[in-house]
């Protein structure tokens, strides 16, 4: 057998993408750009010195927590995976040369951005950009995370006439899953 050669290592990634391409979905269709200023306030204070290792693109950081999310899996394990995976590092947009954020980084990131309260809101924009393309993420395991198409809902006239007067329709009360798919976010 020859050696491999760059196009052997191309036409891999594109298999990868073919069979599981979520995370390459997710690049194509989230503008990653939109969530930096947020992501970017819990730096707000100014560096004493310019000395030391630049931090990690927040960017970067923030799709770490998307990964971990999707997989549920720990700082531990996701450290391991973004190290061993191609599609996680494709999906940072990181190559095999670059350092990978160890799990100590991972949780010191989350915790800042937990400390300026902005975990709720972050995720309920990367839900929203999900939601307006029709799709929601089901966790799950390290095997598993799936894009799934949101089934189309239609409400009947009555609902929603009592959702425009300010009233939850007594049939979804009565079922708290169908009220949680059916009210907004927000």
């Amino acid at each position: 057998m020859g050696q491999k050669g760059f196009w052997d290592e191309q036409e891999r990634r594109e298999k990868l993408n073919q069979k599981k391409p979520m995370l390459k979905w997710l690049n194509e269709h989230i503008n990653w750009e939109d969530f930096r200023p947020i992501l970017e306030t819990i730096y707000d204070k100014e560096r004493k010195s310019n000395a030391g290792r630049k931090p990690t693109d927040v960017i970067v950081m923030f799709k770490l927590l998307i990964l971990q999310q999707m997989y549920a899996i720990s700082d531990d394990e996701l450290e391991l995976q973004v190290n061993d995976r191609i599609s996680f590092m494709e999906f940072l947009g990181l190559g095999i040369e670059d350092a990978i954020p160890d799990a100590k980084t991972i949780w010191l990131f989350r915790d800042n951005l937990a400390k300026h309260e902005l975990v709720k809101e972050l995720f309920a924009r990367f839900d929203n950009y999900l939601r307006e393309k029709g799709y929601i993420v089901e966790v799950g395991q390290i095997v598993d995370a799936t894009l799934i198409p949101v089934p189309v809902q239609r409400n009947t006239r009555q609902e929603n006439q009592e959702v425009k007067e300010g009233n939850i329709p007594k049939q979804w009360e009565e079922k708290p899953h169908v009220l949680r798919q059916k009210m907004p976010v927000g």
